[in-house]
């Protein structure tokens, strides 16, 4: 074949990958075995019970996608015994070989990555692109506390001797025994693995309790971390109602968990009231993006619809309320509508498809009720707010209401369904202001081509992730070793981010020691 230039060749180059990156994973749909009974894990012991639960996928919900065991919170309590006990060895195992098995399972998650990815679809409707781009944070996960964890040496320091000649002193950081890793069903497979890789990798052990949604990807990312060398006591998995897990808190030494905000306050109240012991949570947000009069429109609303509508609006990191400038409010919205009415809903296994399901019938109903609060408290459906498909499938319109008047609870609300709250403002302070007007601080995002409005932005925004012109999604896409994925108020807790360098430390305590000659 003869090209006419190198730019000529270079766009031949990239069809040719995307056309081999859909048959990859259009292969891998064909081949995940749907109905599958999955086990729970304890130790070495691969357990089925009479209770299950039936698990529909919403991409069609005639199709059962899996079955999983109900626990009763018997099998919950022996795996939480097992990982205590494999905690005495665990602990004093070498960083060097939990590191080369996490490496390990970084190669296995990337060789099976299509076949995961395929599974996040079949879960929770991610459409494919979505669903890769998980897999490929997870991979990330792997490799960057891995990396963290050579590169600080297991986390073992030689500290300086000040008075006595003869002292020898050394800060070392020490896992705390054994945790609960309770992850939700719009990550399924990143987010379990940034808690249970956490934990694991500091020498804590852990048992994995799944959201009853999504409990294959959780199952998957388990039997591939044993695989890698992970002691099969030391990482279990136990599928089971969510409100059975509260009793379980008294067992454990530290649990972590993604999820509401009221769920995860509800748990750390218990579990602190109890026992001062350590918790890593990340509570959802209520994302602002603030777009100025010197913004880049293009970027703008092409970034905020990413932001907002990606997946549904079913991230924690989701756009959810934009602060427009009043010179370029109306010619935003016209362009925004454009971009939503062209948006393509549907099955998330065709590769047209940007927006497929939400997850279950209750985001459906949701949806439903905050689109009728918003129109009886006054507010205008500028585009979208119909349902499609309750039935077979949980199909919903991207919808952007305008004029909700600001005492609407609405606007302090995490929403979690694919809702846009728009408004306009006279000036980047007072957007700014608005956007900081909630408990949640966990993203956030502005568009200017001003630098110093940018630095203004970074300077005065209370959010943990923040970001300027992210036309990938305003508010999203936060990636491993390069935007470390945490919140401030009420969206966090440790105040070390996932992804980022002092994560691993949120799983450890430190212990001085000090020797005399």
């Amino acid at each position: 074949m003869v090209f006419v230039n190198e730019k000529t060749y270079q766009r031949y180059v990239e069809e040719r990958r995307e056309e081999e990156f859909h048959k990859e994973y259009e292969r891998a749909l064909d081949h995940i075995e749907l109905g599958k009974d999955y086990p729970i894990l304890i130790g070495k012991d691969e357990i089925k019970l009479s209770s299950k639960y039936i698990v529909k996928t919403p991409v069609d919900t005639s199709l059962t996608f899996a079955i999983t065991q109900k626990d009763d919170g018997t099998n919950l309590r022996n795996a939480i015994k097992i990982a205590r006990k494999s905690f005495d060895y665990w602990q004093y195992s070498d960083w060097k070989d939990r590191v080369e098995f996490a490496y390990k399972a970084a190669e296995e998650l990337r060789r099976r990555k299509f076949e995961l990815a395929a599974i996040i679809t079949y879960e929770n409707g991610k459409n494919r692109y979505e669903a890769i781009a998980e897999v490929d944070e997870t991979i990330d996960y792997f490799l960057y506390y891995a990396k963290l964890l050579e590169d600080n040496r297991g986390y073992i320091r030689q500290m300086e001797g000040r008075i006595y000649k003869n002292e020898k002193a050394f800060s070392v950081m020490r896992p705390y025994g054994t945790w609960l890793i309770i992850s939700p069903f719009n990550f399924p497979l990143a987010i379990t693995a940034t808690m249970t890789l956490g934990a694991l990798l500091t020498g804590n052990t852990v048992v994995v309790k799944p959201s009853s949604d999504t409990p294959v990807s959780a199952y998957m990312l388990v039997t591939i971390m044993r695989r890698a060398g992970f002691p099969p006591e030391a990482v279990n998995y136990v599928t089971i109602p969510g409100e059975l897990v509260t009793p379980a808190l008294d067992e454990v030494d530290g649990f972590a968990f993604t999820g509401s905000r009221d769920v995860g306050h509800r748990l750390l109240k218990t579990f602190i009231n109890r026992k001062p012991r350590p918790a890593v949570l990340e509570l959802g947000g209520k994302n602002a993006t603030i777009i100025t009069a010197r913004a880049d429109l293009n970027k703008a609303v092409e970034g905020t619809f990413r932001g907002a509508f990606g997946f549904g609006g079913q991230k924690c990191s989701a756009t959810s309320r934009v602060f427009i400038e009043s010179p370029i409010y109306d010619e935003f919205l016209k362009r925004m509508k454009e971009k939503v009415e062209k948006s393509v809903i549907g099955d998330p296994r065709k590769r047209e498809t940007f927006l497929g399901p939400l997850i279950n019938k209750g985001a459906i109903e949701k949806f439903r009720r905050y689109v009728k609060q918003a129109v009886e408290e006054g507010g205008k459906i500028l585009v979208g707010g119909r349902v499609i498909d309750d039935e077979k499938s949980y199909l919903v319109e991207p919808t952007i209401i305008v004029d909700l008047p600001y005492s609407s609870p609405l606007w302090k609300t995490e929403l979690f369904v694919p809702i846009l709250l728009v408004k306009e403002v006279r000036n980047l302070e007072e957007a700014v202001k608005l956007a900081n007007d909630v408990d949640y601080g966990l993203t956030a995002g502005i568009f200017s081509e001003d630098p110093k409005e940018i630095q203004y932005f970074f300077d005065h925004i209370e959010a943990g992730v923040v970001y300027a012109n992210r036309t990938v999604g305003s508010t999203t896409g936060a990636m491993p070793g390069v935007q470390p994925f945490g919140g401030w108020k009420d969206s966090g807790w440790t105040g070390r981010n996932a992804g980022g360098p002092y994560y691993l430390l949120s799983f450890m305590r430190e212990q001085a020691r000090t020797v005399y000659d």
